[in-house]
């Protein structure tokens, strides 16, 4: 029996590149200057030659690796991902070139939560994970007031209750 699902058609923030640039930016800092203290250290200490040749070509690598992580994968994340929350579903869509189409069915969710680093903090966006038995799944650069009601549709889809506030409710 073939179920029709239709396409997910809602798109993640477009703030999402500008994180992830600032957040491989530093990443990819932190290894260079890495790489740059240890051919220091090769030249100051003497060290066999071949480590500063082999330094050398990892930073290289490192360099045309940071050019795409930085300028040109963003902007591709960005455009492809694609999400949809229904009574059924969370379907999550995303990939150029390696494409892949993710259902969860509502019945296996067990947990959503938000997350929020200080990138994203500063940016307003949340990072929204959704939780089954065997996995969890995260829908990235979702603006604040979306991500919260979503983060309540899905809970409520999946009849997922607040255990705290049971606990309070019991004894008033």
């Amino acid at each position: 029996m073939y179920i029709h699902i239709n396409e997910p058609t809602e798109t993640i923030s477009n703030k999402a590149a500008k994180v992830w640039r600032i957040s491989n930016t530093i990443g990819h800092t932190i290894v260079l200057i890495i790489i740059g203290a240890l051919l220091f250290c090769t030249e100051r200490f003497d060290w066999y030659n071949w480590v500063g040749i082999v330094l050398y070509i990892l930073g290289g690598f490192f360099i045309l690796s940071a050019i795409f992580s930085i300028f040109i994968e963003p902007v591709y994340l960005q455009r492809t991902w694609r999400y949809q929350v229904d009574e059924e579903f969370v379907q999550l869509k995303f990939g150029k070139w390696e494409q892949q189409h993710i259902l969860i069915p509502m019945e296996k969710v067990e947990y959503v939560r938000t997350e929020q680093g200080p990138i994203m903090r500063r940016y307003d966006l949340y990072e929204l994970e959704v939780g089954t038995t065997t996995s969890n799944h995260k829908i990235p650069a979702i603006p604040a007031d979306v991500a919260k009601t979503l983060k309540a549709q899905i809970a409520t889809y999946a009849k997922i209750r607040d255990k705290d506030s049971e606990e309070g409710e019991i004894g008033a």
